[in-house]
């Protein structure tokens, strides 16, 4: 560990005045793991944060290229530990047990003062149990689920970290109970939204997401005028949840174009295989329902999907990010689900939250119908949407939708390098408060 002249401290100034509140005689080095492509965007950030507040620090870990750009010294590619899937872990047991061991052995080389994992806890969390009792200040960057199932991972938890930084305000109960220090930073959803979205009419966006995709242009040239209501559908960005649900979705669309022949549906995919798979599925179906659904890819705007769904009336989707990015987006919806029989009834045994969509789960109560397992039917589905789409019921949602955003973004406003840092003061100076 590096050895350090503690200054005092102006505890009276904005905490991010004094940076570290120490000066170190030798740079602060960390080590960071992200397990998957979606951590190398929150430590990319997080990274970025703490470079603004001290240009000496030497990061050393796992990561991908955003980290990388941020400084990250990567031990080895990222993809190394983003296996999913309890026989894909199996079979790639043996090579996480040596990544791990590469990597305690890089940190001690390194001589590292913190570290930080970024999500896949399976794998973090082993590492930080290992660091933590050598001095190493250990943190875990989004919380695993135990506000959901299996509470009792806390202890292991508080075994291996000073701090969790968490997404979302429901989850810090859970580390009240135990006492373990926990923060809500928020989603980074909520930071990478498109605001401007927000601030133009909805017949406007329409026009501009029409305008610069050739394939909108196709479909809505005749009939751009007489389009009653848009529908953005998101049935998953997985093939298995696409051939589950989507079939449920079309059911419900059917029944919904013969009550109004001039409702439209866009569905946005998440890349040209999954448009594919997607439209095989549509293929199938009567003429009337093709003529009303148009599937999109677009890789020229990485933020399509979200264009798409603030540029309808409402989102018909699978439960998932999603759902946060359309109340984000201020768009009411319609959640449709449905697993494995098997499955559901494990999973109904074995989590303890009545609801699936995160706005219910923030706002804990049902501001968003979800249609799930046997209520997922093309009957219930065409209703609920019919429902929706009247004023009093859009408006109710949407003023339901808009509190628990604002909820959220209040619960949700500390930022991950000074939470970090602030946690590491705290520990290291406990007579003092900030």
């Amino acid at each position: 560990m590096t050895d350090t002249v503690t200054l005092q401290p102006d505890l009276t100034a904005p905490f991010d005045t004094y940076e570290l509140a120490t000066v170190t005689r030798e740079p602060l080095v960390i080590g960071i793991v992200a397990g998957e492509v979606s951590g190398d965007s929150l430590g990319a950030d997080l990274m970025q944060q703490m470079n603004n507040l001290r240009d000496d620090i030497v990061w050393v870990g796992v990561g991908g290229t955003k980290m990388q750009a941020q400084g990250l010294n990567s031990i080895f590619p990222l993809s190394r530990l983003a296996v999913m899937g309890l026989v894909e872990v199996m079979g790639q047991l043996p090579d996480l047990l040596k990544a791990r061991r590469e990597l305690l052995t890089a940190f001690k080389t390194a001589d590292i003062d913190w570290f930080i994992g970024i999500d896949a806890p399976d794998f973090n969390l082993r590492v930080s149990k290992k660091l933590k009792p050598k001095g190493v200040f250990c943190v875990q960057y989004v919380s695993p689920s135990i506000w959901a199932w299996r509470e009792s991972r806390i202890h292991n938890i508080k075994a291996a970290t000073h701090l969790v930084l968490c997404l979302f305000p429901f989850e810090l109960p859970v580390y009240e109970r135990y006492n373990h220090p926990a923060i809500c930073v928020g989603h980074p959803l909520m930071h990478t939204i498109d605001q401007s979205l927000l601030e133009i009419p909805i017949n406007q966006r329409r026009s501009e997401l029409v305008w610069h995709n050739d394939g909108l242009q196709q479909f809505f040239i005749e009939r751009f005028d007489e389009v009653s209501q848009l529908i953005c559908v998101m049935p998953g960005s997985r093939r298995g949840e696409i051939t589950a649900i989507l079939p449920l979705m079309l059911d419900g669309i059917q029944k919904l174009i013969l009550l109004d022949p001039k409702l439209c549906f866009i569905i946005p995919t998440v890349d040209q295989n999954h448009q594919y798979i997607v439209q095989d599925v549509i293929d199938q179906r009567s003429e009337q329902l093709r003529a009303a659904i148009v599937v999109v890819y677009d890789d020229s705007q990485p933020t399509f999907s979200q264009q798409a769904m603030a540029a309808s009336d409402i989102v018909m989707l699978a439960s998932g990010t999603a759902t946060l990015e359309a109340m984000l987006l201020e768009r009411p919806m319609v959640v449709v689900y449905q697993l494995n029989q098997l499955t559901y009834q494990i999973a109904k045994r074995l989590v303890k939250v009545p609801y699936v969509g995160l706005p219910n789960i923030l706002a804990a109560t049902a501001i968003v119908p979800e249609l799930i397992q046997e209520q997922a039917s093309g009957d219930n589905i065409c209703r609920t949407v019919m429902r929706l789409l009247q004023p009093r019921a859009y408006a109710e949602q949407l003023n339901a939708l808009i509190q628990t955003k604002h909820l959220l973004q209040q619960q949700s406003n500390h930022e991950p390098a000074n939470s970090v840092i602030e946690q590491w003061y705290l520990q290291n100076h406990p007579s003092k408060t900030l």
